[in-house]
């Protein structure tokens, strides 16, 4: 018995220090945390919808004459920039692909950004990277037919399908005689299937590499590379390689795009929607929290202390992650306060069962956990399923849905189990709150066990 009390504080001690970082991350009092060297702006981030942004709009220069896919190179051009600004689908932007006048656009929208200068930064200048081989007889016969004349100007190396979709991973080297540094690329599997029948098939003729659509090199081919590894040679600094480098890896564009177009987006929602919100939020949360007491009595007080905590907790790890917030995430976190309450229902429910049979609070209480536990597990995780499958196959809205959503649900299920619990185990531990009317159960029969 005293192991288990002693076990209790510990547990409470550990919350209250949780919770009290917590509510530090909260407080707009402190817009940023520097540990060592980890560093954190702590400043709530909002949605398009919510507080306005940036919009750009590219052109796509997809070369159809080379049979290249324009579909194809849309999807890649907008799944490059989207995992710039948004790895883990928390900054919400708003990434579309059309085709206007024949030509082909990609439009960029940013959350919070309202410094159109800045929104070019952070997509950034991602250099295009592909090879290209030496045209054979036949091709140069077709080129001088094509220019009218007897001789050609200006390039004629001819594109392999080899770019920079191809490529798994760029690093710095330095050359074992010179010590130059050098930029080696390892491509994916049908870049290394791709680039050993590209260098097999063009032993000893040069084969050009382009970045940026200007010629970096033309090395000759020594022999067949079946490991798909390149070298890019040349007079690079080290800190030019590594910034080469650091663009490469960070999503190399499968075609060239311009920008076109730049203008800032006022909020569709404005101050008044977000402070009705807000309120329309508290009310909610109120009339929970009044339910829950005038249901349970005293554990409807618990469950409403747990349920405060629980919002401190996550508006606390959204700031530290950081999470934009949209319209979408703020339903995905109402949904998830109502799979919270659900647990605790559950657990009330068997509680007031066990006691009104007679059972000892300390034995109602355990049993009530154990037995909604199958059911509020197997409810939480069928429902972490379809937010991990939207968060996997959705558009960037309905991944920060998911987002919201997922992270509300394994959230309520700590607060559920360990916060309930074990203010509850703290509460009744005292057999002056063993009444009916603090218990919430009208009739309760003479304990049994």
């Amino acid at each position: 018995m005293l192991r288990s009390t002693r076990k209790t504080l510990i547990w409470g001690i550990v919350l209250a220090i949780v919770v009290g970082l917590a509510v530090w991350v909260d407080s707009p009092k402190h817009p940023s945390i520097a540990i060592g060297g980890f560093t954190r702006d702590l400043n709530v981030k909002l949605g398009l919808d919510l507080k306005g942004g940036t919009r750009l709009e590219y052109r796509a220069n997809v070369d159809t004459k080379n049979g290249q896919d324009p579909n194809e190179a849309l999807a890649g051009v907008r799944d490059v920039i989207e995992r710039r600004v948004n790895a883990f689908g928390v900054s919400e932007p708003l990434i579309q692909t059309s085709v206007a006048q024949g030509e082909y656009r990609v439009i960029v929208e940013l959350a919070g950004v309202q410094d159109p200068e800045e929104a070019k930064q952070q997509i950034g200048k991602t250099p295009t990277l592909d090879f290209r081989r030496e045209p054979t007889t036949d091709e140069l016969k077709k080129m001088l037919g094509e220019s009218g004349s007897n001789t050609i100007t200006g390039d004629t190396f001819i594109p392999t399908g080899l770019s920079g979709k191809n490529l798994k991973k760029a690093s710095v080297e330095f050359d074992q005689v010179t010590g130059t540094p050098q930029i080696t690329l390892l491509f994916d599997s049908d870049g290394t299937k791709l680039f050993a029948e590209i260098t097999k098939a063009n032993i000893g003729k040069p084969l050009a590499i382009y970045i940026d659509g200007e010629l970096n090199q033309a090395p000759t081919v020594q022999s067949a590379i079946p490991d798909g590894r390149a070298v890019i040679t040349g007079s690079y600094t080290l800190e030019e390689a590594k910034q080469k480098v650091r663009d490469l890896n960070s999503g190399a564009l499968p075609v060239p795009i311009a920008l076109i177009g730049q203008s800032v987006i006022n909020p569709s929602l404005g101050q008044t929607a977000i402070a009705k919100s807000i309120k329309a939020g508290i009310v909610g949360i109120i009339a929970v929290i009044a339910w829950l007491i005038f249901r349970y009595r005293l554990p409807g007080v618990i469950a409403s202390i747990a349920l405060l905590i629980y919002v401190v907790l996550f508006f606390a790890i959204m700031k530290l992650i950081p999470v934009t917030l949209t319209l979408a995430g703020i339903a995905g976190f109402i949904m998830s306060i109502g799979m919270a309450v659900d647990a605790n229902v559950l657990i009330f429910e068997r509680f007031r069962e066990n006691i009104k049979d007679g059972k000892t609070v300390p034995f109602s209480l355990k049993e009530g956990f154990n037995a909604a536990w199958s059911s509020i597990s197997a409810s939480n995780i069928s429902s972490l399923i379809t937010g991990f499958v939207l968060y996997g196959f959705g558009t960037s809205i309905i991944r920060g849905f998911a987002l919201t959503f997922s992270l509300g649900i394994i959230l309520s299920m700590f607060t559920a189990i360990a916060i309930s619990k074990s203010m509850l185990n703290i509460v009744f531990a005292n057999p002056k709150t063993h009444t009916s009317f603090l218990l919430g159960a009208k009739s309760i029969k003479q304990p049994t066990t």
